[in-house]
């Protein structure tokens, strides 16, 4: 319990690095309640980040925010940021309806940007955004939706121990207690692209996009749960969505923002087909085949606690009718909080057992921006193709897709 509390204690108050005289100089647009965790107390352990300056629809809050975060510089309007030359990277932690807008502001005025996601309202943005031609050319700004949990070496540990080819069910799910989302929150707020599968469901659609290594075929069902008040009709609070892929795997996804106040760690639950595995000491007439039940308890805050269960269900058979002789179950468990315990192809990865996946993602997120080499990135096809997901859903659901920007 003790190197528990240690270790959630040093994520929020982490050691501050000495700066780099070319530390990246980030610009907020918008004091939001995400900004700190998202990126304000990452950057203290990261040598080569600075977060230099912010800019809120209402200045004094701005002025309190930068006040209570130690962020040097206030300015009037967000434009200002994207206008000094001495700002390097926006991070944009906005409502989801102006995400499109200042990503591209962004973008064309020469910064890198941090996306929080969802990246953008639908799929028709997303293709504009992804594929302006500014992200084209050598020199071009890196531009990344910020899916912080995909960076942990909790979800890449959880991944080795699945053979995407062998997948036959999915299960996901994540939820916030009903108290943290009231009637006027942002994330009911349609005009805001607001609804559950935009602030949650995207986690879940994401981890199953992952596990799969594919896109979907088709949303075989979805399943939306809305106030019913005659005002936020058009957004969910929650929902259940069944996808088919194209192994003819199935899977299933669901996310609340009306959980209960005893909350519920986020899962993801794989169950792979039966596998024959090769085993010398039977005889030529029998055979061993594994089905295997792998499941991410905590991929969404896996610094907070997490655990992979790791199922083997043995069976030696005859291979002519197929006649049970043994059956056995093997379990074990595993954690991963940082690439030195994942070990495999991420081992020599840097990172301390108290970064959150926040840190794991501005490290990526960095190392992008200076040339160097990262072995994960969420690239912008992948983005496009995360939004897809999304739209495909909100189709089924009848609820319609969020609104497009009308800013080009």
């Amino acid at each position: 319990m003790a190197s528990t509390l240690s270790r959630i204690y040093t994520a929020f108050v982490s050691p501050i690095a000495e700066k780099k005289s070319d530390a990246i100089r980030f610009g907020i647009l918008g004091a939001a309640q995400t900004a700190p965790i998202s990126l304000i107390y990452p950057a203290r352990s990261h040598p080569e980040v600075v977060v230099q300056a912010i800019s809120a629809r209402n200045r004094t809050r701005a002025e309190e925010f930068a006040k209570k975060h130690g962020i040097p510089e206030v300015r009037d309007t967000y434009q200002e940021i994207l206008d000094d030359p001495n700002i390097d990277a926006i991070y944009i932690p906005l409502p989801n309806n102006l995400h499109f807008e200042w990503a591209v502001r962004s973008i064309r005025a020469g910064k890198h940007v941090l996306l929080e996601k969802p990246s953008v309202s639908n799929g028709t943005e997303a293709e504009i955004l992804f594929n302006l031609p500014e992200l084209s050319g050598p020199q071009a700004p890196v531009l990344l939706e910020g899916f912080h949990n995909r960076f942990h070496p909790a979800v890449h540990r959880f991944l080795s121990f699945i053979d995407p080819a062998d997948v036959v069910h999915v299960h996901a799910d994540c939820m916030t207690p009903w108290q943290m989302t009231g009637k006027d929150s942002i994330a009911l707020n349609y005009d805001l692209a607001g609804g559950s599968m935009m602030m949650l469901g995207t986690y879940t659609f994401a981890m199953l996009r992952l596990i799969f290594k594919d896109e979907p075929e088709e949303c075989l069902s979805c399943e939306p749960t809305t106030l019913g008040d005659g005002i936020h009709d058009k957004c969910d609070t929650q929902f259940k969505a069944k996808f088919r892929f194209p192994n003819g795997g199935i899977a299933e996804a669901t996310a609340t923002l009306a959980g209960s106040l005893l909350w519920k760690p986020s899962e993801a639950r794989v169950t792979t087909k039966a596998i024959v595995i090769p085993d010398k000491t039977l005889p030529d007439t029998q055979e061993k085949v594994r089905t295997r039940q792998v499941t991410l308890h905590g991929f969404l805050h896996a610094i907070i606690w997490h655990r992979i269960d790791v199922k083997d269900t043995y069976i030696v058979r005859n291979k002519a009718d197929h006649r049970q002789i043994k059956t056995w179950v093997e379990s074990t468990s595993h954690k991963a909080y940082s690439f030195r315990e994942a070990g495999g192809e991420f081992a020599s990865l840097p990172g301390e057992n108290w970064w959150m996946s926040f840190r794991y993602q501005l490290e990526a997120f960095v190392n992008q921006v200076k040339g160097r080499k990262t072995q994960y990135f969420v690239t912008g096809d992948d983005s496009i193709k995360q939004m897809k997901m999304i739209d495909m859903a909100y189709e089924k659901s009848g609820l319609g897709l969020r609104p497009t920007s009308s800013f080009r």
